[in-house]
């Protein structure tokens, strides 16, 4: 698909692809359109330029890649970025979203987007049901889409909330450096969407509040639904960014103690090899006079001393709580 435009008129509703059938509806009362587009063409940037007549820098940003959302009031028309999640975003270790551009005019919808985008295909399969959401107004039909994108986030966010809770399990039985891989990840991931959700929180409560003339009074209740999504969402994002810190010191804590114990281990072993060295090394000398080296009771007798050093030194640990 390149650009499908449905409208809304006295005909009742229709479905083409033909950009022309836009130019004689733009302002006409009673006819609402939508137009939406996943690539650029030079057909619909001239669409855009001459017939919805978008300011030239406007359709620059459409077409090109925007890491932070933003609304942006234009006066004909406003201006909305945001980031949906991607079909294909089933793990949340690797989060991938998709830019959606909205535009807003007095009678129309512009979207755009660099791919197949399941909030639009929702909307699209709505208004073939019932065209309802575009006859009440461009308004309600880009609340449809942020409805849409919005809840397609609550999936993921549940997801995230199942990983954290599986991870959370093996930090401290399990810690390997693979689980290491996976916090660090899932700590990238919560981050960017914090980032977003913090951005489009922002948006729809500019959006909810009435400030732009191109959201009617009777609209508002509607964004403020969204908002409240958006706000549960942020608030999940930032609860699960402060478990996933916590795993990670937990993480770092339990390999911590696991370090001392080996320490303790190799200490006890040091502790107990130093003295049995030093008697091996004496009766190693190369001296006849040293006690016991030509009787029979000699060896037994060394070896019984070393065994009584070693026992020794392992009570005085374990009393002390060392081990």
């Amino acid at each position: 698909m390149v650009a499908r435009v449905h409208i809304v008129d006295d005909r009742g509703y229709r479905e083409t692809a033909d950009l022309g059938e836009i130019t004689g509806l733009v302002g006409r009362e009673n006819v609402t359109l939508w137009l939406d587009a996943d690539e650029r063409t030079p057909e619909l940037e001239k669409c855009l330029l001459e017939v919805l007549c978008i300011h030239p820098l406007v359709g620059e940003d459409i077409f090109s890649d925007r890491l932070t959302p933003k609304v942006e009031d234009f006066g004909d028309f406003l201006y909305i970025v945001m980031h949906g999640v991607r079909r294909d975003a089933e793990d949340p270790e690797h989060l991938g979203t998709l830019e959606i551009d909205i535009v807003i005019g007095p009678n129309w919808v512009f979207t755009h987007h660099g791919g197949s985008m399941r909030s639009i295909e929702s909307v699209a399969a709505e208004l073939k049901r019932n065209p309802r959401l575009l006859q009440k107004g461009p308004a309600y039909l880009a609340h449809g889409v942020i409805d849409h994108l919005t809840d397609h986030y609550l999936p993921v966010v549940d997801k995230f909330e199942d990983e954290i809770d599986d991870v959370e399990k093996h930090v401290v039985t399990d810690p390997n450096p693979e689980l290491l891989q996976t916090l660090f990840a899932l700590k990238r991931s919560l981050q960017r969407l914090r980032r977003l959700s913090v951005y489009q929180r922002d948006i729809l409560a500019r959006l909810s509040r009435g400030e732009f003339e191109r959201i009617p009074q009777r609209a508002l209740p509607f964004f403020r639904d969204v908002y409240d999504h958006f706000v549960r969402i942020s608030d999940l994002a930032d609860s699960y960014r402060e478990l996933v810190g916590a795993a990670l010191e937990i993480y770092m804590s339990v390999t911590a103690n696991r370090a001392n114990e080996i320490m303790k281990s190799l200490a006890l072993v040091s502790a107990m090899m130093l003295p049995l060295n030093f008697i091996t090394g004496m009766y190693g000398m190369n001296f006849d006079h040293i006690p016991g080296l030509h009787k029979l009771w000699g060896l037994p007798i060394a070896i019984g001393i070393m065994v009584v050093i070693a026992a020794w030194i392992f009570v005085h640990f374990r009393r002390k709580k060392w081990l």
